[in-house]
């Protein structure tokens, strides 16, 4: 029983209960209503999402900054404007996504009929996020589900709870009450919640929690998407301007404190490599953030105190010497950006994702062996390859696999809308940003309204059966290139 949940979207800030049952069934009779179908519905929210971003844009920095101490530039590029760019994406292109698909590749024997694909909403979704980026990770799906037409409850991360409590109260100040819920509560409310059915999940986190949830849909046979992360290295081989790579690497690796999930996780290169790089790394990370990282303002901190011990616990395991970096407090639950070298396959740092400012670097001599041993570990999330020599990076992305690539640069991939944003096997499933998450939130409904012509067609397939109307059907089905003069598409 979920009574002590709080739908912010019903009770604003007069702390009216209800529970899930009643949010669930409040949304499912909405849905059933078909208010949330019409272009115009979705618009108007999307346009209400796009105001709720852009008129509280201090007060979810100021959230931000007292969750993750996240300063004003990181806030806003990764948290608000990834958000404005994917509203502005989905409103510009909606009409279009929401049109019928016409090309479908036609037989003769269908020849005459009105064959498409239409793209429906789900019905009502969850959408569970994750406290690393906790307003982007939330408002995107939650873009792709508002345009898809579907009905949503929203999950934000109790980890980060100023963010949490105002996306409780603004959520309902600017979108529909009847279509869309914020819940707050810990992981055990979570769970409970999961106990109810849903017409698709949407969850960002952790493995281990995304195999909860994976077990949670199964008895109703839900779809979910997850998108997880994983151990995304950064492969430097061959030619490079070594400190353009510094920098680039430097930014992607120590962005929100190294708290991302398509972090460069670790570096693969030669000695000859490493050697030339972390000269350059030292110097970059004195330009980037002052000889005391820990008193720089574009310094953020570790989340939680259980995430900074795991952090700690982590390097204090690890055989590999630092050679950047290393001090601590744990008081504001700060690490200063660190950088290993002489670290091994089987080190403590190479067991899971490390998820904080801590690099590293592992040496191979070849670009082969680089190549198994990415393929020997799950697929990443995300995969970088700096090089000069464009045969390299085409080599590495060609015999590989990974949600995403991006080559002499880390995690900007995953700030344009018109790629799609998931990760492969361990890593996740599905896809969104811009029309994939349209997509992820919609049926993919076949349709064909048939014509009365072409009768003569149709009664070879009636009984009684003969091996003469067989092979007359059997032409007038196929899809081999001028079997009938015609082709598959049209």
């Amino acid at each position: 029983d979920l009574s002590e949940f709080r739908d912010r979207s019903k009770s604003g800030s007069t702390g009216q209960h209800m529970t899930i049952y009643e949010v669930i069934d409040r949304l499912r009779a909405t849905f059933r209503s078909g208010v949330t179908f019409p272009e115009q519905f979705r618009m108007t929210q999307l346009q209400n999402l796009l105001s709720l971003v852009e008129e509280n844009e201090q007060l979810i920095q100021d959230a931000l900054h007292k969750d993750l101490h996240k300063p004003k530039f990181e806030s806003v590029l990764s948290e608000i404007q990834i958000t404005l760019n994917d509203l502005y994406f989905a409103m510009e292109n909606l009409r279009t996504w929401m049109q019928p698909e016409y090309n479908i590749g036609k037989n003769l024997a269908t020849r005459m009929d009105d064959c498409f694909i239409r793209r429906e909403p789900l019905g009502v979704v969850l959408i569970i996020g994750a406290w690393n980026y906790p307003l982007h990770l939330i408002l995107l799906p939650l873009v792709a589900a508002i345009a898809a037409g579907n009905c949503a409850i929203l999950k934000p991360s109790e980890i980060c709870q100023a963010t949490e409590q105002l996306l409780a109260e603004l959520i309902p100040k600017y979108l529909s009450q009847d279509c869309y819920a914020v819940l707050c509560g810990g992981a055990e409310d979570t769970k409970s919640l999961l106990k109810n059915k849903f017409d698709h999940i949407f969850y960002t986190g952790s493995q281990v929690v995304a195999r909860s949830i994976l077990l949670a849909a199964a008895p109703h046979l839900t779809p979910v998407t997850l998108e997880l992360g994983g151990k995304s290295p950064c492969f430097i081989y061959g030619h490079i301007d070594i400190h353009k790579a510094a920098k680039r690497l430097c930014w992607s690796k120590f962005f929100n404190t190294g708290q991302s999930c398509v972090a460069p996780d670790y570096v693969l290169c030669t000695a000859q490599t490493r050697d030339a790089l972390l000269p350059a790394l030292r110097e970059t990370l004195r330009t980037f953030y002052g000889p005391d990282p820990g008193a720089s303002l574009d310094m953020g901190r570790i989340v939680t105190p259980r995430h900074w011990r795991r952090l700690m616990d982590m390097l204090e395991k690890s055989k590999g010497k630092v050679v950047i970096g290393g001090e601590s407090r744990e008081e504001d639950r700060y690490i200063a950006p660190t950088v290993l070298v002489d670290v091994q396959e089987s080190d403590a740092l190479m067991q899971e994702e490390i998820f904080g400012p801590i690099l590293p670097i592992l040496t191979i001599e070849s670009l082969e062996e680089g190549i198994d041993y990415i393929n020997r570990q799950e697929k990443p999330l995300a995969l970088y390859v700096f090089s000069d020599e464009t045969s390299v990076v085409t080599t590495v992305l060609n015999n590989t696999s990974s949600g995403g690539f991006c080559g002499n640069d880390g995690i900007v991939h995953m700030a344009l809308p018109g790629l799609p944003f998931g990760g492969v096997g361990a890593s996740g499933m599905g896809s969104y940003h811009g029309r994939w998450g349209f997509e992820t939130f919609s049926h993919r409904r076949g349709c064909m309204n048939r014509s009365w012509l072409l009768e003569r067609v149709n009664v070879l397939r009636y009984p009684p059966y003969s091996d003469y109307n067989l092979g007359w059907l059997r032409w007038a089905t196929t899809f081999k290139k001028n079997s009938w003069g015609g082709c598959s598409v049209m």
